[in-house]
């Protein structure tokens, strides 16, 4: 399983980004069933959970992106999204991609996200 993470660059404030994870080499009913989110990890500090489906299909959203990021996905094109809207100079991090099928998790490569004031 490869997850393929794209949509990352530099925005000023107030500005809008859509990442975009593409998991390949993994069956459709898996995706579908596993629990997939993003995280983000800023320079010197910890990767935190950003925005998340669990395995039923619920969103989770942490604090400080809500109401201004939406998580979504494809299951058709087993991609899920991260929009990304009002972003702030505190939202600049590397973000990753993850996929827990419960018992193995798999993650992309990183994509960096920049937001100047």
């Amino acid at each position: 399983v490869q997850l393929q993470a794209s949509g990352g660059g530099s925005v000023q404030a107030g500005g809008s980004l859509k990442l975009s994870c593409k998991a390949s080499g993994m069956i459709w009913s898996v995706f579908t069933g596993s629990r997939m989110g993003w995280h983000r990890q800023a320079p010197g500090k910890q990767r935190e959970l950003v925005a998340e489906f669990t395995s039923s299909g619920s969103t989770n959203y942490q604090d400080s992106v809500k109401g201004r990021f939406t998580i979504s996905k494809d299951n058709a094109k087993k991609t899920v999204y991260l929009q990304m809207n009002n972003m702030e100079p505190g939202d600049t991090a590397v973000y990753y991609c993850n996929i827990d099928e419960g018992y193995r998790e798999h993650w992309g490569q990183g994509t960096l996200v920049t937001v100047s004031s």
